[in-house]
């Protein structure tokens, strides 16, 4: 009979932890957190602000019946708490242990980055106490969220009926707006450039640093450009590609996004369950390491066996040195993502895993891998052409050592080969052509240069990208659409962006945002107090919103000059989930509507 209980989240996690474990151990999961603040008391927040922010938590609903049931499997067992090994693991950890009276001077917290049997073992044998400073950090974190969350999004819907408002949703939503007005504001301007057009290849006008032709320039440059060109120059060198470190949270994200056409969000739901376990021939087994981090470090133990994978593998010649390096925001709390054995090859693991599963495993064990590769060897060729003194340029490439290109695709270059040229020889080309160009806008973003550019920022952590980037997805916030994978700003995330700014700048800025994170993880290391965190954000917040509330006008629905045919009432435009339609301006006591379009 069991003596002992492991409590985990996940019920995924807790079949796979199951089966490493003798029949001492029962195993059970929260499904996900089990209490949150209140929404009852002043504002809804489930905080006594005059009480120094004491939270009043209250057990989420439909909860009940799992509580009690942890309670009953928990009497006269040794618990242990095995929640995520994140500072959102820790506080639900904390308050299952509040919930089930634990004594948190126990050492009965036990975390592993990689579900295997041997980190699960090991976690048990070294368990430690709760650590208050990774829950006090996440407690702020959630209740600065709430303030934001209730106060600003209610004030936002009663004033411009914008949906909602968030401490980091709000500043990406700016950078999408800033880069669109920046683009409808920008004025393309012409220039060209000129190709010499050859039997074999075609070779490009070399512009000075900034130079643009104008056309009068360019038809002067092609009148001037006559055979027989002559090649003046020929350089040959050899030049090295870097394998990239392994995937943290974000860059997987990127990289699902740009080359499995998958959304961040669906690529960490797919990576959830690779690290909470497969079943492999009978046996549970959890295929990678935690998928939250923003580290590019891995275990000794892996990259020994690695080492010898690839030696035994591919040859020494493909062995290559394995650095780590940490960026200023960077947290380091756990490895990067990685296989959790590099002998769980993606052809091997094919049979076991759905192809979407397959595709995002295959990345990750690819990167991992080559990431302790060699670097990638080309020959560079490049010649000048002079006709006339008007100078042209060629490029040739020749993959001459794959490296880790061998094990992982990432934008390979192409090999473009030239013909045996040297100094001297003369070319006569079949036309010479200029080409009519236009400058352009910036690119809007795609979600995978969003989150590059949140993570360049400090905007955000690694558990926040996914779900940041479905907020503004969302069709029923109506703040951006996409087209091409690429978000664009609607009219109401434009005012909802500009409203924020003109009255909130203060506390919803890329500068403000990233001190808050920093903050957050001065909390986590224990170096700063909490209450006073918080007590600074509510006093430099709340005069904001009361001078909103006061200032910022009320935008009411967009009348259409027609009359309702039912009551006679003006018709306007409205809002609704499914994005604009015609209403009553009489509403609700009358309810006619139709569509934009008819």
């Amino acid at each position: 009979m069991a003596d002992k209980l492991i409590i985990v989240e996940s019920p995924a996690k807790a079949r796979t932890i199951s089966t490493y474990l003798d029949s001492s151990y029962e195993v059970m999961a929260s499904v996900g957190h089990v209490r949150d603040l209140a929404t009852s008391g002043p504002g809804g927040l489930g905080l006594d602000i005059e009480n120094n922010f004491k939270p009043d938590y209250r057990i989420i609903r439909g909860k009940n019946k799992i509580i009690n049931d942890l309670k009953k499997a928990a009497k006269d067992k040794e618990v242990y708490l095995a929640t995520d090994p994140d500072r959102e693991g820790e506080a639900i950890a904390w308050h299952i242990a509040d919930e089930l009276e634990l004594d948190l001077n126990k050492e009965n917290r036990i975390v592993f980055s990689e579900i295997t049997k041997d980190a699960v073992l090991e976690a048990i044998n070294n368990p430690r106490k709760l650590d208050m400073n990774l829950v006090n950090s996440q407690e702020v974190r959630r209740a600065i969220d709430r303030i934001i969350g209730f106060k600003l999004s209610k004030l936002l819907q009663s004033k411009i009926k914008s949906k909602s408002a968030g401490r980091v949703q709000s500043v990406a939503l700016k950078l999408i707006v800033d880069l669109e007005k920046e683009i409808r504001a920008f004025i393309p301007e012409e220039y060209y450039e000129i190709d010499a057009i050859f039997k074999d290849f075609k070779a490009n006008y070399i512009l000075k640093a900034k130079e643009r032709l104008n056309k009068e320039q360019a038809d002067k440059i092609v009148k001037e450009s006559t055979n027989p060109f002559i090649v003046s120059k020929v350089d040959v060198k050899d030049s090295s590609r870097k394998p990239q470190p392994p995937f943290t949270t974000s860059t997987l994200q990127q990289d699902a996004i740009t080359y499995l056409s998958m959304s961040g969000s669906r690529a960490m739901s797919i990576a959830q369950r690779l690290y909470e376990g497969i079943d492999i021939n009978g046996e549970v087994v959890g295929l990678i390491t935690y998928m939250r981090t923003d580290s590019t470090r891995m275990s000794n133990q892996f990259v020994g066996a690695s080492k010898n994978y690839i030696k035994e593998t591919y040859g020494t010649k493909y062995l290559g040195t394995y650095k780590t390096t940490k960026t200023a925001n960077q947290q380091d709390a756990h490895e990067a993502i990685r296989p959790t054995s590099v002998y769980n090859t993606p052809e091997k693991m094919q049979p076991y895993l759905e192809s979407s599963q397959y595709r995002v495993y295959k990345r990750i064990y690819e990167r991992a891998v080559a990431s302790l590769m060699s670097n990638a060897i080309f020959e560079r060729t490049k010649v000048e052409l002079n006709a006339n003194n008007n100078i042209y340029e060629v490029s040739g490439v020749r993959e001459k050592f794959d490296g880790f290109l061998k094990v992982y695709e990432a934008g390979q270059t192409k090999d473009v080969i030239l013909p045996e040229l040297k100094v001297g020889d003369q070319l006569n080309a079949k036309s010479v052509e200029a080409i009519r160009k236009e400058t352009q806008p910036k690119p809007r973003y795609n979600e995978a240069s969003l989150i590059k550019e949140m993570e360049k920022l400090g905007i955000g952590r690694p558990s926040t990208y996914a779900h940041t980037m479905e907020t503004l997805k969302a069709k029923d916030r109506h703040y951006t659409t996409m087209d091409k994978r690429r978000f664009h700003a609607t009219d109401q995330g434009i005012l909802t962006s500009d409203q924020l700014t003109e009255f909130f700048e203060p506390v919803i800025n890329v500068n403000y945002t990233k001190s808050m994170e920093e903050s957050l993880d001065d909390i986590a290391n224990g170096e700063v107090g909490d209450v006073n965190l918080l007590s600074n954000f509510y006093n430099k917040f709340i005069p904001l919103l009361e001078n909103a509330d006061k200032n910022m006008k009320k935008i009411g629905p967009k009348k259409i000059d027609e009359a309702c045919p039912k009551c006679g009432h003006d018709l306007v435009e409205r809002i609704g989930i499914n994005g604009k339609f015609i209403g009553c301006s009489n509403f609700p006591k009358c309810k006619y509507t139709r569509n934009i379009e008819e």
